[in-house]
């Protein structure tokens, strides 16, 4: 599971915490992924890197293998050369912290033949990923022969494995079921949250509501204040307020 990066353009929010720690609807992103992935296989490994004290602290006491990235962060390719000895020669199930899915991700690896480096999509025309149609979002089958030529340095998959494949088309493109959301924007992170709570606002454990708040999300701990007009707005602590579509 891949939760390493700054996500610079998630800002404000994740000058705050890291992106797999904001919550939608209410629970971090990360737990979501983790549950996704625990339905699957009890063998689950995180990466960290940006603000890696707050995961690590968030993960104490569970499962999970936390994989730690220093001095830098290592990209999709390089996370996975690092978990080599980890891995010890099973096939990869990757998936990444910043994505919400509305469906799980049992469909998406059933019948998978072990042979082919699938990857979990949905149909794109304005910035397609594969096949001038499909956009990856954020899920792949991998069998440990490719893994297992990994580096741990800082790459990407596309740039060493899956862009080959895919002129060898030798890539299997398997459609998501229900809305995947990459939490990548303000905007992104606040639709994530609308869809998870069927349009209502999310409103953190121990925030302080004494205004009126309409398809927003407050974060835990926040307030606001009596007579503030929150609508599809993020409000963080006390003062910091984001409103995407403004």
């Amino acid at each position: 599971m891949l939760a390493s990066g700054e996500g610079t353009r998630l800002q404000p929010l994740t000058l705050y915490r890291p992106k797999p720690l904001c919550p939608v609807a209410n629970v971090p992103l990360l737990d979501h992924a983790v549950a996704r992935v625990q339905a699957v296989t009890p063998h689950v490994a995180v990466n960290v890197h940006y603000l890696r004290e707050q995961v690590e602290e968030h993960l104490a006491g569970s499962h999970v293998h936390v994989s730690v990235e220093e001095p830098q962060a290592l990209g999709t390719a390089g996370a996975l050369g690092h978990l080599r000895p980890w891995i010890d020669g099973r096939d990869v199930l990757l998936t990444n912290g910043d994505t919400w899915h509305e469906r799980g991700l049992a469909p998406f690896t059933d019948r998978w033949d072990h042979e082919r480096v699938r990857l979990l999509v949905l149909p794109e025309a304005a910035r397609p990923d594969f096949d001038g149609q499909w956009r990856y979002v954020g899920a792949a089958l991998i069998p440990w022969r490719y893994v297992s030529q990994l580096r741990a340095e800082p790459t990407g998959l596309y740039e060493v494995m899956w862009r080959e494949l895919a002129e060898k088309n030798l890539l299997e493109f398997v459609r998501a079921e229900g809305m995947c959301i990459p939490c990548d924007t303000p905007a992104d992170y606040l639709c994530a949250n609308l869809l998870a709570n069927g349009g209502e606002s999310s409103i953190g454990a121990g925030a302080s509501v004494r205004g009126t708040v309409q398809r927003s999300v407050v974060w835990p701990g926040a307030s606001v204040r009596e007579g503030e007009v929150l609508i599809e707005a993020i409000r963080i602590g006390s003062d910091v307020t984001v409103r995407p579509f403004a």
